[in-house]
Parts: C-alpha cells; structure tokens; sequence
C-alpha cells in the first residue's frame, strides 16, 4: 500500500474517527463502511476513499481492510478520546452553566468541538469540577485518555419487565430527547418497566409518572444497569 501525505487536521477526519469510536464500542471492534455511511450520511464510495487515506497516511489513523471493516489505530483512538472528550465537556457546560435544552446540546457542542482549544477546555472542565459524565449519562474521557467502561446494556436487551437505573440516552434524536426528560427518564433515575415486548416498551420513571410507550426501535435509545 504506497504511504500519502493526508491532511488529518480537519473537521471531516475528526468526525471519521468519532464515529468509529462510537460505532466500535467499548471493545473496539470492526466497524463496517455501510454502518458508518449511515452514521455520517455519506456515500459508501466516499467512506472508502476516505479510510483508504486515513490507513495509507504517515501517521494511519485507522486499520482498514476492504470487507472486514475498520477500526482505530492507537494514535487514532487517542485523537478520537480528545475530541470525545471536547465534545462531552462542551455538553456539560452547555446544559449545566448555559441552561441549554437537553434536546440542543448535542448539535451545539458538534459545531464547537473542532476549535476549542487545550486551555479552553481545561478551564470548563475545572469550571464544572472534572465531570465524569455528560448530560446524557456517557464517561467524560480524562486529560489522559482514560475512560471506564459502563456497565449497561440496551433496554431492548430485556426480556421481562422489572426495576432497573437509566445508564445513559442516545444523544442523536433530539425529539426523542426531549420526550424521554418530560417523563422523567434521565441518567440516574429509577425505571419500572413493564410489558416489554417484540413491539413496544412501556416506561414508567417514578410512581406519580405518565407511562411512556416507546416503539422497539426507539427503547434502544435507552441503556439500563441494574439497582444493585
């Protein structure tokens, strides 16, 4: 494979590796092209050509191969945890200090994360004193790269119906945002639910609360751990 020189310092490489980051989980693993042409909504033909030159660059971000997918390489998982980590510091201090909608905060902190810069976040994160998660319940990385893997799964992952602590919500559907806070249904709180089914998830967050009926498509949205 013949090495090129790649402009990495970009918004788009950044948002490559987020994605892959995201995508890959907490075990890293393979992450396919048509999943990340869903994620950025991107052309199939433009993903390849671009992690073609993220894995031929001089310094490769990624490990790609044609049909196995991709994944980070070590320099670009730590360029992926320090935009995380702006982009999870941002959400915090948007919402915590600027009082910004929970539905707002994510597309807010997408458009500022690439330009902030090392002591900018510096003085959020001391401002908001070290945070360890963001306003929808995902690790904050550390100044190091360093960040525990929570212990959670899907709410789709359930099969009968029970008490269980909200981990953290998927931050990519706003309206779905919005609609889960007005029930109650944030980070830390307590969960009854009942009737899971191959359908629907009914949710209740504490006993004076409306039901909320969430389509299974949209329950995975949702991460659990258990009160214990």
């Amino acid at each position: 494979m013949t090495t090129r020189r790649v402009n990495l310092n970009t918004e788009s490489v950044d948002n490559y590796l987020k994605a892959i980051f995201t995508l890959g989980g907490p075990d890293e693993e393979r992450v396919t092209s048509s999943a990340l042409a869903e994620r950025l909504g991107v052309a199939p033909a433009s993903i390849t050509n671009m992690l073609q030159k993220l894995a031929a660059s001089l310094s490769p971000l990624v490990e790609y191969e044609r049909r196995r997918g991709v994944r980070l390489s070590p320099a670009g998982r730590r360029r992926a945890l320090e935009i995380v980590r702006h982009h999870r510091l941002l959400e915090a201090f948007l919402y915590e200090v600027l009082d910004y909608p929970i539905e707002e905060v994510h597309d807010e902190a997408e458009r500022l994360e690439h330009f902030i810069s090392e002591r900018f976040e510096e003085r959020i994160a001391t401002k908001l004193r070290h945070p360890n998660f963001d306003p929808h319940g995902h690790c904050i990385p550390a100044m190091d790269g360093k960040m525990p893997k929570q212990v959670s799964k899907p709410l789709t992952d359930i099969e009968e119906g029970g008490k269980f602590l909200v981990d953290s919500v998927s931050d990519h559907d706003a309206i779905l945002l919005k609609q889960l806070k007005a029930h109650g249904i944030t980070p830390g709180a307590r969960l009854q639910v009942t009737s899971p089914s191959q359908e629907e998830f009914v949710l209740r967050a504490g006993s004076p609360s409306k039901a909320l009926r969430l389509s299974r498509a949209l329950a995975g949205a949702v991460r659990i751990r258990s009160e214990d």
